[in-house]
């Protein structure tokens, strides 16, 4: 019999070190490329050459006297927004800005949802409804605004007038001349050249909506009112809200097809506040009171912008319940 194997002495394990007391990890240092900052730099140029100085240095020159032709410029304070509010040419530019937002901002957003509507349930040829409601927005506004003068200018060679006599009715209507037609007329131009924005939105949140909502809802016998209604409509309060906020914004800075159709007349009735702003500053070389007018429209724009961001939070927080 062979001996058994006598096991290899085993050595002892080292002992271990205790850690070094109030040592603290310390991370890699980074170099200053690997934060992104070389990838936002050029951004936060353009923002800034763009953006933060004109807005800090037309605020600036709202406070002095200074004209397009250089000449002056001393420091007046706040005597320009003084004047600005006293201005009746101000309030009466103002106002015609609100109504024309008031008066677009409604056909906008309900002819945007009733053209999506359609849109989503045609079957035959849909690309081409898609295309011919979207198309006329990305027309240039001095395409939009010699367009319809062409057609509802007033006199035999409008094709508005060429209608009405061949229809037997009473043509020569003033539709830019006459105060009772000249705002509505722009309205009517403003809703057939952007509500295809408006319909683009709507459409895009109409395809999010699940399809198996209506399934449901047709299965316990719901009509197509009843699904319009308690399912279509519902599930758009978000979007409306979007596009009411954005449509407002859109219509009180109206200014390119009020100045190509109408100039603001007849008689300054369509004249709106950024077309007053232009005149007091490339007409009346008043530079420095056009930018003190300006500011007190962006406050308003503002004031706006924030009363409707807190209705629409507050819409969402009771739909959330």
């Amino acid at each position: 019999m062979s001996a058994a194997p006598t096991p290899a002495p085993t050595r002892p394990a080292p002992p271990a070190t205790p850690p070094a007391p109030h040592q603290v990890p310390t991370a890699p240092r980074r170099h200053w490329t690997e934060h992104g900052l070389v990838f936002v730099a050029p951004f936060f140029l353009v923002y800034g050459a763009f953006l933060l100085w004109p807005l800090v240095s037309g605020l600036g020159m709202s406070l002095t006297s200074e004209n397009i032709s250089g000449v002056g410029g001393g420091f007046v304070g706040l005597d320009n927004y003084a004047e600005a509010i006293r201005d009746p040419a101000v309030w009466s530019s103002l106002w015609n800005t609100v109504w024309f937002t008031v008066l677009s901002t409604v056909p906008l957003v309900v002819t945007g949802l009733v053209l999506a509507l359609l849109a989503h349930h045609l079957r035959v040829v849909q690309w081409l409804w898609r295309l011919s409601w979207f198309a006329p927005f990305l027309l240039p506004s001095g395409v939009v605004g010699l367009l319809f003068l062409w057609v509802i200018y007033p006199s035999d060679f409008g094709f508005a007038d060429q209608l009405l006599a061949a229809l037997g009715l009473h043509p020569g209507i003033g539709w830019l001349t006459d105060e009772r037609y000249a705002m509505l007329s722009l309205v009517l131009t403003t809703v057939w050249w952007t509500v295809g924005f408006n319909f683009l939105l709507y459409l895009a949140a109409l395809q999010a909506i699940p399809q198996h909502l209506y399934e449901a809802a047709e299965l316990d016998g719901a009509g197509p009112w009843q699904r319009l209604r308690s399912i279509t409509l519902p599930m758009l309060r978000t979007t409306t809200g979007v596009v009411v906020v954005l449509q407002v914004l859109a219509s009180l800075k109206v200014f390119d097809q009020v100045y190509i159709m109408t100039g603001g007349g007849p008689d300054d009735a369509t004249r709106p506040i950024l077309q007053y702003v232009y005149q007091a500053g490339f007409t009346g070389y008043r530079t420095g009171y056009a930018s003190a007018v300006s500011y007190l429209f962006f406050a308003l724009i503002l004031i706006v912008s924030l009363v409707q961001l807190r209705l629409s939070r507050r819409t969402r927080e009771e739909t959330a319940r």
